[in-house]
């Protein structure tokens, strides 16, 4: 696994060994991790399911909505996503080539559906991409990035 840290954060490290003798001898443990592990499945699912029903364009279109979930600030033009992206970082989350993300992203921008300054993106219409994959408005709980 790989992360970034975009805020001053700590990392910690358990093993699986500890894991597993925790949560067999902590039921409350247990049952946490158990709905952790059936949210990030969930998770998983509904990305996957936007990716095999709309192709690139429902990865690229979930994982913005994501991004405006986790990372959104309402402001008047739209919801700017507050963290600098290039297209490489987009194309990563949605599994595909960087030249596939520069030309859904420049038909969006000239669509006025997104716009982009100092490498972060804002949203103006939200509302179209989550008609394009047919949005089903999950909780938070699910459509996020982290």
């Amino acid at each position: 696994m790989s992360g970034k840290v975009i805020e001053e954060g700590e990392v910690a490290i358990v093993s699986r060994d500890v894991l597993e003798k925790e949560l067999f001898t902590n039921p409350s443990l247990a049952f946490e991790f158990m709905k952790w592990m059936s949210d990030r499945f969930r998770k998983t699912q509904t990305k996957f399911r936007d990716l095999v029903l709309n192709g690139k364009k429902g990865a690229l279109y979930s994982s913005l909505i994501r991004m405006t979930n986790s990372y959104g600030i309402q402001i008047p033009e739209g919801v700017l996503i507050d963290i600098p992206l290039t297209n490489q970082e987009l194309a990563n989350f949605c599994a595909t080539s960087r030249e596939s993300i520069n030309r859904m992203l420049n038909n969006l921008k000239s669509d006025k559906t997104l716009s982009f300054k100092r490498g972060k993106i804002t949203i103006h219409n939200l509302q179209a991409l989550k008609d394009e994959i047919g949005c089903e408005n999950c909780s938070l709980v699910y459509c996020s990035i982290e």
